[in-house]
């Protein structure tokens, strides 16, 4: 099992000649921003401890409304040399994955570009560092061509959750296609270092378990998932196209389920699924008998491996996730048990324990998913540190603080 997070004050490496290491604390700060609720008889903090930097914010729950408060200061960043100083691209870089790189890679002292049309992500998650001289923030869809002179690019741009890419498929399949397009082009014509984000559904509803890199597959290239699946495995091959013919240097992560705080509540994920359902008190909805495995891994670990991806010479595709599975029913019953934990700490416990509910499984979703992550470990020394129930634990408190200030 990983290290629980209580015992882990660092993240990052310094490795491949790139430091990103940062200290928890100050993570955690930009997304647990100090949030009040306000009553007729008072004002309440319901995040974290005033600072003097970042985001503040105040609900009025009598008014209905919310008033957000960008305090002067921006959070320290490290001061780097120009030789080390970085001009990096982020694509998507207001969603969810994104929005934690951005904040990896501005503490460390880096030149930070965003590049998002915001249909999935939202402005509010890196607008603690709008106006700041390293940062700059681009409504734009990559679906259209975008010149910059850039060092690296991460390629994040494409809705994940299947609602949002069901949603218009062929959209989806045209972010995959056009958006990797454009971006390997500037990457080739800056001569820049790109790193895109695939995807575990690249194997589909897998035969092969665990899945390993060379694995190819088992998806069904018409069913309702496919414009995701399918538009990432076409987004994969351009992507080595451009490396074969015009040595464009590019990494190619395949991420596993992923969560953490400023996952979108209602974007159908079963984590944040089963958080929502069981803080209001709900019944939480398990899809077929809950056999069905999951892995899930905390967003830290993610944005490790992706950087730690980004500065090495892997070049081929290599499995970001983590290796402890869960039946999705354990999962549930797990995730209930934190809730419980946490609303009897903040003194708001349940009048009585919420159920778990069956519901028909949604077609093609696949029973078993698993990373080997023998690549990640070997190239990369990387693998999680993150105990699962220990990052639920801290999502549970960020969306717990979310409702109180009527954000969810």
């Amino acid at each position: 099992m990983s290290t629980k997070p209580e015992s882990i004050t660092e993240v990052g490496y310094n490795r491949f000649g790139f430091d990103s290491k940062i200290d928890v604390d100050t993570l955690r700060g930009l997304y647990l921003a100090p949030s009040y609720v306000k009553t007729p008889s008072q004002t309440v903090n319901v995040g974290t401890q005033p600072k003097d930097y970042g985001a503040e914010s105040v609900y009025d729950k009598e008014k209905n409304t919310i008033q957000y408060t960008t305090v002067a200061k921006f959070p320290p960043v490290r001061l780097l040399p120009n030789a080390e100083r970085k001009r990096i691209l982020v694509t998507g870089g207001g969603g969810f994955v994104g929005s934690h790189l951005v904040d990896r890679l501005m503490l460390l002292g880096h030149e930070v570009t965003v590049l998002d049309n915001f249909f999935t992500g939202s402005k509010t998650t890196v607008s603690h560092w709008v106006g700041h001289p390293n940062f700059e923030l681009v409504r734009h869809d990559v679906v259209e061509p975008f010149l910059i002179e850039v060092d690296q690019i991460y390629h994040l741009a494409c809705p994940a959750s299947p609602p949002h890419y069901q949603y218009n498929a062929v959209k989806t399949i045209k972010t995959s296609f056009m958006g990797t397009l454009n971006m390997l082009g500037l990457a080739k014509r800056t001569k820049a270092r790109f790193l895109i984000t695939s995807t575990s559904e690249v194997y589909g509803d897998p035969e092969e378990h665990p899945q390993r890199e060379d694995y190819w597959g088992h998806v069904n290239c018409i069913g309702p998932r496919a414009c995701y699946d399918e538009g990432k495995r076409v987004a994969e091959t351009l992507t080595y196209g451009y490396a074969r013919q015009d040595n464009v240097e590019v990494r190619v992560a395949r991420i596993f389920n992923t969560f953490g705080p400023r996952m979108n509540p209602y974007d159908g994920r079963v984590v944040s699924n089963f958080i929502i359902q069981a803080l209001k008190g709900e019944d939480m909805t398990v899809y077929g008998d809950g056999s069905q495995t999951r892995s899930f891994q905390y967003i830290h670990d993610l944005v490790d491996g992706l950087i730690l991806l980004m500065n090495s010479d892997e070049t081929r595709p290599v499995n970001i996730g983590n290796g402890d599975e869960f039946t999705i029913l354990e999962f549930a019953e797990a995730v209930r048990d934190i809730v419980e934990k946490v609303q009897k700490e903040e003194g708001n416990p349940l009048a009585k324990r919420v159920n778990i509910i069956h519901k028909e499984i949604p077609q093609d979703d696949p029973q078993r998913r698993r990373p080997d992550t023998t690549r990640a470990k070997e190239t990369l020394d990387w693998q999680p540190r993150w105990h699962v129930q220990a990052g639920v634990e801290e999502m549970v408190r960020y969306y717990s603080a979310k409702m109180k200030e009527g954000a969810i």
